[in-house]
């Protein structure tokens, strides 16, 4: 399974989704610019530990063949159905996904159920949220 993220702007949340998927074997695709730095010296400083233990690679386009995840997804993330092999994508905090992104691949933008008072979850929590059901659905075989 592989997350993605486009155009992460907080270390932290970027931190967070490592170690979910550290402890899950996905691997992680950060898609550029991103709102820090990936040296060495700024992930020890940012505590991110789990680096090293996560495929972690950078790119500058978004995966087309994908499962997409948005407030403004019309669908519930339940509704989708995962595979081992899975693009779980996610847009950045500050903006989401971008727009062509909702326009052309409508059918498979999904969301995550909350109030309508409240803005979003934070994204660490929705790739956690997502994933652990992917991995439900396969009934955690690639844990196991």
């Amino acid at each position: 399974m592989r997350v993605v993220l486009f155009e992460p702007q907080i270390p932290q949340n970027t931190g967070n989704i490592a170690r979910t998927c550290a402890v899950t074997g996905a691997s992680l695709l950060l898609i550029e610019p991103l709102g820090f730095s990936i040296s060495k010296r700024q992930i020890r400083r940012a505590g991110l530990d789990y680096w090293d233990d996560v495929a972690i690679e950078t790119a500058r386009e978004l995966p087309r063949k994908a499962l997409f995840f948005s407030t403004k997804g019309k669908k519930i993330y339940t509704e989708a159905s995962y595979s081992e092999d899975s693009v779980l994508v996610f847009g950045s905090e500050t903006s989401g996904l971008p727009e062509y992104i909702h326009e052309e691949c409508t059918d498979n933008i999904y969301t995550i159920p909350m109030r309508s008072d409240q803005r979003s979850l934070n994204l660490s929590n929705s790739v956690a949220i997502v994933l652990y059901e992917a991995l439900r659905q396969l009934n955690f075989a690639p844990l196991v």
